[in-house]
């Protein structure tokens, strides 16, 4: 036996309802400094999120056969404080942007980090999006960093916004698991970095520094920061030049090239590979 829906029911014509639909806009989500999450994964792990104010997790429409499928996702957001909303299938409807809504919406407060923080933490493993303008993308390599054990995401002023519900599904969870700073200019970041001890490295088809060749002269071990560019003609020369190396993962096959979050995975896990072997580089702080 399922446990029974929220107790408390909201009309498509709720303020609640329209304040939630407007998340879809950008203007409106940074002006509230709010976001949409959707679907089961992504609640329970907005759910389990605390930040600065407090928990993640403001807000929660579920229809009845959601909160009779997901009890533990509804009791452990009463828990937390935030308000659940009993919702039929028509306001899940107007407040999803997905076709097929699978009936847990939640709304969140903004988590990213500031930039000075990441630094402070000293970081291994950094995933710096340069010019990456496509939201799926976005959440799929936020994704990729966080499945590779990457300490922190940051998205320069020249790429999408983080809290695009096309980013936040894309990411699967993972926007809720490592830091993310957003906004930084792609020098203040190269710089930043780099004088927290962190190699910066530019992922690009053309780089005169080859992944392989990089591998086993065992120069990744260390920290480093992955700049990765647009998805359709990569990185502007001047950001090029803000790189340590600039890399190329090797193409054995007849491909034309690798989408970004292929080309993102590839090189996130060779540099945590190569910082997990022996005698790999850990931290930056001395032992």
């Amino acid at each position: 036996m399922g446990t029974p829906a929220p107790a408390e029911p909201i009309s498509p014509r709720s303020p609640r309802v329209a304040a939630a639909r407007r998340l879809a806009r950008r203007n409106f989500r940074t002006k509230e400094r709010r976001f949409l999450a959707e679907g089961p994964q992504a609640v329970r792990e907005a759910v389990g999120h605390r930040g600065p104010g407090g928990p993640t997790l403001i807000e929660l429409f579920a229809t009845a056969e959601a909160a009779e499928r997901y009890p533990e996702i509804v009791a452990e957001a009463r828990a937390s404080g935030a308000r659940v909303h009993h919702a039929s299938d028509e306001v899940l409807a107007g407040v999803s942007q997905t076709v097929t809504p699978q009936g847990l919406v939640g709304v969140c407060r903004f988590l990213d980090s500031p930039f000075e923080e990441i630094l402070r933490a000293r970081p291994r493993l950094v995933a710096v999006l340069a010019h990456v303008r496509d939201p799926g993308n976005a959440g799929t390599v936020l994704r990729c960093a966080d499945a590779a054990g990457a300490d922190a995401v940051v998205l320069t002023d020249a790429s999408v916004d983080l809290y695009n519900p096309k980013s936040v599904r894309a990411s699967v969870g993972s926007l809720f698991h490592l830091p993310v700073a957003v906004g930084v200019p792609v020098e203040q970041a190269v710089s930043g970095l780099r004088a927290a001890g962190v190699r910066i490295l530019a992922a690009d088809g053309a780089g005169e520094h080859d992944l392989d060749a990089e591998l086993d002269a065992g120069t990744m071990g260390g920290p480093s920061a992955w700049v990765f560019g647009n998805e359709a003609w990569g990185l502007p020369e001047e950001t090029r030049a803000l790189a340590d190396a600039v890399v190329r993962v090797p193409i054995h096959g007849k491909a034309e090239s690798l989408n970004l979050a292929t080309a993102a995975a590839v090189c996130l896990y060779a540099s945590a590979r190569a910082q997990r072997a022996s005698g790999g580089c850990r931290s930056v702080t001395p032992s």
